[in-house]
């Protein structure tokens, strides 16, 4: 697996911090300020309230493994070499989901329930992929 190949994401206005704090190897959030729930993906205003009074904050990282696909067909070129491939669902322990895959596991290791973290091995030129594992 090479996360070199992968698709490169596509970066706005909104998400651009997400992805610069992913580059130094942090996981960032936005959180509501009227309401102190953290949300994603980022947005110009909060799903809460309807209005752009949130900040970002740095987040643990940590979270539940909520669901998961096996992909068994290549939908992307550059990840044709890793299939099958798990593309999985986190609960973060600030509230909001986040769809992403796995690092250091094999599909049939994912159980529903189990802990992760965060880990940012790399990703394709000028972006750094947050991927999930076992909580250590």
């Amino acid at each position: 697996m090479t996360l070199s190949t992968r698709p490169k994401p596509l970066v706005d206005n909104w998400n651009k911090p997400f992805w610069a704090a992913c580059a130094e190897g942090k996981l960032v959030l936005q959180r509501c300020k009227a309401t102190g729930k953290c949300f994603f993906p980022p947005a110009p205003v909060s799903p809460f309230t309807g209005k752009p009074d949130w900040e970002w904050i740095t987040a643990s990282g940590r979270g539940t493994l909520w669901s998961f696909v096996i992909f068994h067909q290549s939908y992307f070129p550059g990840m044709r070499d890793e299939l099958p491939y798990p593309v999985v669902m986190v609960k973060l322990e600030e509230g909001p989901y986040l769809l992403t895959n796995v690092e250091g596991m094999e599909p049939e290791d994912l159980k529903i329930g189990m802990r992760m973290s965060v880990r940012f091995p790399g990703g394709p030129e000028g972006f750094v992929l947050p991927q999930f594992g076992p909580e250590a």
